[in-house]
């Protein structure tokens, strides 16, 4: 008589499984470090990187232009030239639109994708920062800062669409679930809110503590659970999407400015330009997280995008001078850049 093989129970086999997804993530992220710098002429300040992997473009901010590279070659691709203090590129590929937060005192610039040639340009609130094009609206929001508000664009019109005012508090980074909520920081509120962009209205609105100025943001749309880079506390930290709640925080180096996450391998990207690192954490399980490595970078690249057909990570920086007294034009102190040393980072396998 034959005698038939033993099955293994289900969970085991689960467990197994989890197991092995989670030894590949820590291998392919233990691979990460500086592989080159690809220097961009001028010496202006920049801002946020937004990554097109099906195009094969990486859109970098650099004060008054946006500075368009091939992913491929690294090569400059094109420039988009626009006001002062552009912040961050937003892509509809569906209608062949991108879209560009910047400070003059407040609009969005509108582009060609292919051509990069400037369509329009509509009126926002004062000083938009944070820009994200959410597929289920088919609308661009921008995070206007210096009004207090959010402000929604028709992608296929690039008209207003609607805005939700009086937010009370500095808005940052936003990230859309794809399902009608965009979840917004309020850097100097320690809060995070949720808003229902079908009808322009704030839902709930969430302490984030221990997180101190909240700043960065991603989301697992599949687990509703909102990665958030803590600017004042130095800290990771990851929401609830359906109750608000912290489930999870680690510490991290001081100054991020930028947080993306990648379905494909489960890898959380946390750029911090204080200490000059990328920190890589793995999403084991919606509430476990494990830090799986800290590559230096350099000091001041605070602003990264993933490009999730290579799993490369760019970083915008620059060599900085010594930091000056705070003066009334310049109250921050802030370094000033070395002439010619600002570049982007590739970091990779």
């Amino acid at each position: 008589m034959k005698r038939r093989a033993a099955r293994m129970p289900w969970h085991v086999v689960a467990t197994l499984a989890l197991l092995a997804a989670f030894t590949v993530a820590i291998a392919a992220a233990g691979a990460y470090h500086l592989i080159k710098k690809i220097p961009i002429p001028g010496d202006g300040g920049w801002d946020y990187v937004a990554a097109d992997s099906e195009a094969r473009r990486l859109y970098v901010s650099h004060d008054k232009e946006i500075v368009v590279l091939d992913l491929d070659t690294g090569a400059i691709a094109g420039k988009i030239a626009g006001g002062p203090d552009m912040h961050g590129a937003a892509m509809a590929t569906e209608f062949e639109r991108g879209f560009i937060s910047q400070s003059n005192p407040g609009s969005v610039m509108i582009f060609d994708l292919k051509t990069l040639a400037k369509i329009g340009e509509v009126r926002v609130g004062d000083d938009p920062n944070g820009i994200i094009y959410d597929h289920f609206t088919k609308r661009i929001f921008t995070a206007d800062r210096g009004s207090k508000r959010l402000t929604a664009i028709d992608a296929a019109t690039g008209k207003v669409a609607g805005t939700i005012e009086n937010l009370g508090g500095r808005t940052e980074h936003l990230a859309s679930d794809e399902a009608g909520h965009v979840f917004l920081n309020m850097q100097d509120r320690n809060t995070m809110l949720k808003l229902d962009v079908k009808d322009f209205k704030v839902l709930e609105t969430w302490p984030t503590a221990p997180c101190e100025a909240p700043s960065s943001m991603d989301m697992d749309r599949a687990h509703s659970r909102i990665f958030v880079g803590c600017r004042g506390a130095g800290m990771f930290a990851v929401l609830d999407a359906n109750s608000g709640k912290v489930v999870f925080t680690h510490a991290i180096g001081g100054g991020v400015d930028a947080a993306e996450f990648d379905p494909a391998t489960g890898l959380i990207y946390l750029a911090t330009g204080a200490d000059g690192a990328l920190w890589i954490f793995h999403e084991k399980s919606p509430d476990e997280y494990e830090l799986v490595q800290t590559v230096p970078t350099q000091a001041g690249a605070r602003t990264m995008a993933v490009d999730r057909k290579t799993g490369k990570v760019y970083l915008a920086g620059a060599e900085m001078g010594p930091r000056p007294a705070a003066t009334p034009e310049n109250p921050r102190g802030r370094a000033p850049v070395l002439p010619g040393t600002f570049s982007v980072l590739v970091v990779g396998q």
